[in-house]
């Protein structure tokens, strides 16, 4: 069973599952995250949804590229979880089906792609805090 984070299913409510795959990038003491400014500002784990037909290790070199601009070396995985969010960009109620990795940055290729990401460096006790999900901040939390 995979572990459910955040708010439970709302009842009636009819949810699109999305499968994402997700990045703790840890270098040199830090940890790279993502802050996505729209359309609710937040900082997050670089990665995002898995294309249809995509397998999910292409899927996250491909996120983390686009929202940090960094390269990665995949170390292992570390687990997954779940959440039933509204996904306001999407207009849409999904259960996220989110598998986290660590991973180590490896060489950046320049600023992001994604519009609106910025990428952050900063401690992992400060990126257990400030991250904007709780799946999130448990993976980091349990890591450090």
């Amino acid at each position: 069973m995979i572990r459910r984070f955040d708010q439970p299913p709302e009842p009636g409510r009819r949810y699109v599952r999305r499968p994402g795959v997700y990045a703790i990038l840890w270098r040199d003491g830090e940890v790279l995250l993502t802050h996505q400014a729209d359309p609710v500002p937040e900082y997050q784990l670089p990665g995002g949804g898995i294309d249809a037909g995509e397998h999910p290790i292409p899927a996250l070199h491909r996120e983390v590229r686009e929202e940090t601009g960094w390269t990665v070396r995949i170390q292992r995985r570390l687990g997954a979880f779940r959440r039933f969010t509204y996904m306001p960009e999407y207009d849409l109620w999904a259960e996220k089906l989110c598998t986290v990795y660590l991973a180590m940055p490896a060489r950046p290729l320049g600023p992001p792609t994604e519009p609106g990401h910025t990428a952050v460096w900063t401690r992992p006790d400060v990126a257990a805090r400030i991250l904007g999900n709780p799946g999130d901040r448990h993976f980091l939390s349990t890591l450090i």
